[in-house]
């Protein structure tokens, strides 16, 4: 679990498209540095989130640290694009005495965006994102938290339509995080608020019990039923 308040900047040492050493697991596996002011407390085994993704720790020293990407994480994520060089957002797993100044994050990605404009607005810059997966829109809503690239952040406006939204980043985060590096085209990982995929699946799983229920008497039965006998009484005047 993470915070998405960022905590440094890593760069991409070496990016392995297979690594056959023992903390490469025969798959591509990734070695951040500049990362020491997060590993002073590091043991193998902990998560790491990168650009937003947890990843597991399988070797470490005093300044940098290795983790592997399973196939299924380079399809949800913009890791795969990284290159020797690349800075990366890095936060380390919530501890006990961690205050919660972002939002509950996973560092589970569920899909990217791209950026397809950013303005400036005062010492903020507003940027605003379109969703390669479509259905994700759904779960963002105006004002409420969403995580881009690891950083918490508040949406200021969703156009569901075109499946767009939009974030305000002001002065003191641009200089915390990789966003300003970017440039329009380029892509985000994006993990949508838990809350709202939560809500979604028990609204989903009510409706469908209650569809389903032989029970005539369920409330989302009767709410139909009594729907269509005013329909054909309304059509029987």
């Amino acid at each position: 679990m993470f915070t998405g308040i960022v905590e440094t900047i890593g760069t991409v040492l070496e990016y392995t498209t297979l690594d056959t050493s023992e903390s490469g697991g025969n798959g591509v596996s990734l070695l951040i540095g500049d990362a020491e002011s997060i590993l002073n407390d590091c043991h193998l085994g902990d998560s790491i989130a990168i650009n937003g993704t947890c990843l597991t720790v399988t070797f470490f020293n005093a300044s940098s640290f290795k983790v592997g990407i399973s196939q299924e994480t380079l399809k949800k994520t913009n890791l795969g694009s990284l290159i020797t060089g690349s800075k990366v957002n890095l936060e380390r797993a919530v501890s006990g005495n961690v205050r919660f100044g972002g939002h509950m994050v996973q560092g589970h990605i569920d899909t990217i965006a791209q950026i397809i404009n950013s303005k400036n607005d005062s010492n903020s810059i507003i940027y605003t994102f379109k969703l390669r997966d479509d259905e994700f829109i759904n779960y963002i809503v105006y004002k409420g938290f969403i995580c881009i690239d690891g950083t918490s952040l508040t949406v200021i406006n969703v156009d569901y339509k075109a499946k767009t939204f939009q974030i305000m980043m002001v002065a003191y985060t641009q200089s915390k995080v990789i966003m300003t590096l970017k440039k329009i085209n380029d892509y985000v990982n994006i993990e949508v608020d838990l809350t709202g995929k939560l809500i979604a699946q028990h609204v989903d799983l009510l409706l469908t019990n209650q569809l389903s229920n032989d029970n005539l008497d369920s409330p989302l039965k009767l709410y139909i039923n009594n729907l269509i006998d005013q329909k054909l009484s309304n059509l029987s005047k």
